[in-house]
């Protein structure tokens, strides 16, 4: 992978980050699922935008997909660092 295509999939992972953390959220309404499986959740559901953008990208399907699953997990870890309350430490 070039310097081109790193700068591209950086990108396209940055914008399509705001949907993938939408989905998570809508996830988190509407399903009772247990709360250490969400970061798995934003990479699928990151994967599945990054696949879905076909017709608004001309990067390769395995672009996509890596710019995908980085926005999944940077999204879902990046509301939790911002909105979640971690108090204690590592070993209780």
């Amino acid at each position: 992978m070039d310097n081109q295509n790193l700068t591209n999939v950086l990108a396209f992972a940055s914008v399509i980050a705001v949907f993938v953390l939408a989905g998570v959220q809508f996830v988190k309404t509407t399903v009772n699922v247990p709360k250490n499986i969400f970061p798995l959740i934003g990479l699928v559901i990151g994967l599945l935008v990054g696949a879905a953008a076909y017709p608004f990208m001309e990067l390769e399907l395995v672009l996509r997909l890596w710019a995908g699953g980085l926005a999944g997990l940077s999204a879902t870890g990046l509301f939790e660092l911002a909105f979640s309350k971690r108090e204690g430490s590592s070993k209780e």
